[in-house]
């Protein structure tokens, strides 16, 4: 344990000592901040992202860009970075732990009536469904939501609806753009849950190789709860309802 401390100083300090801080601008951030916008401007409904489309026009996608692109700062790992990883949710759309009573209160990015889904154990761990169980309105003033239940046994479909994309690898879809002078671009359609979940309660403790990422990094990520991603585990793909609603 003493030796792999010391070998983690020895590469920080190499790290600290050679490598700067790259531009502000990069082809790469451009290239995702471009395909951010493309998402950006894209309504839910004509993405047909879910079984459930949500019915006011003001609804939006949000994107958020991930992976390499947004987490290598520093030159010498500029070269490394092979693709573009974008994750994006509803701006109509939530998770929640079942068993926990609805938010009052929401981010400002959340529309003005949000359909809240119970994130429901599957029989594999760390897999799910999502059934929806509330409908958000916000109050007349703006600061707090009111819920109303709905009927139980609707569950949402990870079904994208992109028939112009390359390739689908759950839970991201690829665009391809290996003939051009881009970086292929995978984004991941999820649905935010604020509050972290139980099934990812043994992740905040669990052994961590070389200190990494350290304690206060670790609670800031689970300040900042977790996002439901489509996944099918290898047992379902051949279950013709498992395949279109596992998470």
């Amino acid at each position: 344990m003493a030796d792999e401390r010391v070998v983690s100083d020895i590469v920080t300090k190499f790290l600290l000592n050679t490598c700067r801080l790259c531009p502000r601008l990069t082809r790469h951030a451009v290239q995702a901040a471009w395909w951010c916008a493309e998402i950006a401007t894209k309504h839910p409904s004509d993405e047909a992202a879910d079984s459930h489309p949500p019915d006011d026009t003001e609804t939006d996608f949000i994107p958020l860009t991930t992976g390499s692109v947004a987490e290598f700062y520093i030159e010498p790992m500029l070269p490394l970075v092979g693709d573009i990883d974008i994750m994006y949710h509803c701006s109509a759309q939530l998770a929640i732990p079942r068993g926990r009573p609805p938010p009052t209160q929401l981010p400002a990015e959340f529309n003005n009536c949000v359909k809240v889904f119970d994130i429901v154990d599957s029989h594999l761990p760390g897999y799910a469904y999502l059934e929806l169980r509330y409908l958000l309105t916000e109050c007349s003033d703006g600061d707090n939501y009111n819920y109303f239940e709905t009927e139980h046994g609707l569950y949402l479909t990870h079904n994208t609806g992109r028939i112009d994309r390359q390739a689908i690898h759950r839970p991201a879809v690829l665009t391809d753009f290996s003939n051009t002078s881009l970086l292929s671009i995978d984004d991941v359609f999820c649905l935010r849950c604020l509050p972290w979940p139980p099934q990812a309660a043994d992740w905040p403790t669990r052994p961590r190789y070389h200190y990494r990422p350290d304690s206060a990094t670790v609670d800031r990520v689970v300040s900042n709860g977790c996002d439901v991603v489509g996944a099918v585990h290898r047992q379902c793909r051949q279950d013709k309802w498992m395949s279109k609603h596992q998470w």
